[in-house]
């Protein structure tokens, strides 16, 4: 079985915990952020974790992780 290929793109989007749960961040963090309230700027700060649909998808893209 030859090796299986990263998906750089992926790699650099999410992340994985100790327990193997893959994580993202939010969307809209770094656009308009000027006019965005302080406390929606801090909601932009944490990972979420990813839907249990799309984890297939990426174990694909990701098979090392």
């Amino acid at each position: 079985m030859p090796k299986l290929k990263t998906h750089k793109g992926a790699k650099s989007r999410f992340k994985v915990t100790g327990n193997g749960k893959l994580m993202r961040a939010k969307c809209g963090k770094s656009h308009f952020r000027r006019r965005k309230a302080p406390r929606t700027k801090r909601m932009f700060d944490g990972m979420v974790a990813v839907a249990a649909c799309d984890v297939p998808r990426l174990s694909r893209l990701m098979p090392y992780a």
